[in-house]
């Protein structure tokens, strides 16, 4: 059985960042841990994890705490790769920003489960969107997602050097009494109450060429990531793992299990007898993940209903409905409607 999302435990191993931080802006970090309950251990830090409800309270006291600089805009800024060099190697090594951005799916089980960064592409513009997985946000989410936009523009930047910039930051919250703050960090217009949490680009920068690519070294740090994943993914979990890849690559859900098998290294008839030991199906998966991104995408009235049949790999619209009415009795304008 799966750990929901908001269960699942958030790896510490960025810890020294936040110590970091927290120094920037004029106080200890150790009394907020210590007031917090939340223990803290530097000498295992690459092992030792803290709950969602934990992150969510030392963010808050953070916050608090920072009277001079918003704090998250701090931890972006101070936020290094120290424990995940090959991380940061990859990154610096990427022939594109379209090759860099497959770091955001490793993040997601290196760093925190809750920031999944993903991209979209619609016409001349490209958007690295963070949303809420489900649901409405919780104050924190907005702090967390300031952080990681600050980090994505700092690493982005570096790789694009001259040859462009973002465009835009958008994000879902009203606009705070500290957007100038924002504003002079992200050194971009923003806009707020927005439908998604974005960093826009024009989409030609995704495909031009970097001037640090180095194959060599490229493929040595993907292969010390996927020795790291390795011991980060419970061998049991292949369910959570094929859920994980698909949503990630929501066009793997209409090409079938030997596709989604391939990406996973591992041939058909084994991911089909690993799932059957979890007492799972690659159908069922499927349908329970087209189900989850069909109400997502259609709470978004951006978006056709169409391009959410093309996406969730239905052959036409009228395939996508007699499903969505299967699952849940409506149509999808019924259920868009309501």
């Amino acid at each position: 059985m799966n750990v929901p999302d908001q269960d699942l435990p958030i790896p510490l191993i960025t810890l020294p960042n936040w110590v970091k931080a927290a120094g920037v802006c004029g106080f200890g970090l150790g009394p907020v841990l210590d007031e917090l309950g939340i223990a803290a251990d530097l000498l295992h830090v690459e092992t030792a994890t803290a709950s969602s409800s934990d992150m969510e309270r030392l963010m808050t006291a953070c916050v608090a705490r920072s009277r001079q600089r918003h704090f998250p805009l701090v931890l972006g800024e101070t936020f290094a790769f120290q424990y995940l060099p090959e991380l940061e190697t990859f990154l610096a090594t990427s022939r594109s920003l379209r090759e860099s951005a497959r770091v955001f799916d490793w993040l997601r089980v290196l760093l925190n489960p809750h920031l999944r960064m993903q991209l979209h592409e619609t016409g001349d513009v490209a958007c690295l969107r963070l949303d809420p997985i489900e649901g409405r946000p919780n104050r924190s989410f907005q702090w967390f997602v300031e952080a990681t936009f600050v980090s994505v523009l700092k690493f982005g930047r570096a790789l694009l050097g001259e040859r462009g910039d973002f465009a835009r930051a958008t994000f879902l919250h009203v606009r705070p009494d500290y957007a100038d703050e924002v504003q002079r960090v992200l050194r971009l217009p923003l806009a707020f109450s927005r439908p998604h949490n974005e960093l826009q680009m024009p989409r030609r920068l995704l495909d031009q060429p970097l001037q640090g690519a180095f194959d060599s070294l490229h493929q040595q740090a993907e292969q010390r990531v996927a020795q790291r994943l390795s011991t980060r993914v419970a061998p049991q979990a292949m369910a959570g793992r094929v859920e994980q890849l698909m949503e990630a690559h929501p066009e793997l859900m209409g090409q079938g299990i030997e596709h989604t098998a391939r990406h996973l290294g591992l041939h058909a008839r084994t991911l089909q007898r690993r799932l059957s030991m979890e007492q799972q199906s690659f159908a069922d998966l499927q349908s329970a993940l087209r189900l989850k991104l069909a109400k997502v995408w259609l709470a978004d009235p951006g978006v056709d209903i169409e391009t959410i049949s093309e996406r969730l790999g239905f052959s036409d619209r009228r395939s996508f409905t007699r499903a969505f009415q299967r699952w849940t009795g409506q149509t999808p304008s019924g259920f868009r409607r309501a």
